[in-house]
């Protein structure tokens, strides 16, 4: 019961993980590597993530800087971030390509808040299915004998209970990142 325990709480935790991803990827008006993070450069025919191609860093809290060590991929690295579903637009002067971050509207933050709302209820729908899967062993298990109907129902309030935490851990994150976000 214990390993089993263990590994959904390792599962819950790969879902908050991969929300404060996703908020890291959500523009806020404030510069920060983790904007560019995702963008993949055409370099030599071959999607290559930018960080593998160049040196990303944030000179101050509206621009991000970003160097190419090889002089060819700078065209490409310019393409690859008007592509991008960011909508931003580098300025290139041949050594660095420099993003600059626009203040966000009102209309813009409301809409953010939505994005990050919606990653949450991704995030809590997942903790949902590990407690799903956690139960449906600790009813087979008890099917097959394997434990007690005692056991099997301290188990289930564990599952109920490390979910309770996980989805509130998830509301505390969009609390946060919706604060950040409305900050002005």
């Amino acid at each position: 019961m214990q390993s089993l325990i263990k590994d959904g709480k390792k599962r819950m935790d790969g879902a908050l993980s991969n929300l404060e991803k996703e908020f890291g990827k959500l523009r806020t008006g404030r510069a920060s590597t983790s904007l560019v993070d995702g963008i993949e450069v055409l370099y030599y025919g071959t999607p290559t993530p930018l960080n593998q191609i160049a040196s990303v860093s944030i000179p101050d809290s509206r621009t991000i800087t970003i160097q190419p060590w090889d002089k060819g991929a700078f065209s490409d690295v310019d393409k690859a971030i008007q592509k991008s579903d960011l909508g931003l637009t580098p300025v290139n002067d041949g050594k660095l390509i420099r993003i600059n971050i626009p203040p966000l509207t009102e209309e813009r933050r409301k809409e953010l808040v939505k994005v990050a709302k919606k990653y949450t209820e991704d995030t809590k729908v997942a903790i949902r299915n590990v407690r799903r899967d956690l139960n449906e062993s600790v009813k087979k298990m008890l099917k097959d004998k394997d434990t007690s109907e005692d056991e099997a129902h301290k188990a289930q309030d564990d599952i109920q209970k490390l979910t309770d935490d996980f989805v509130a851990k998830a509301d505390d994150a969009l609390a946060a990142k919706e604060k950040e976000i409305l900050e002005i």
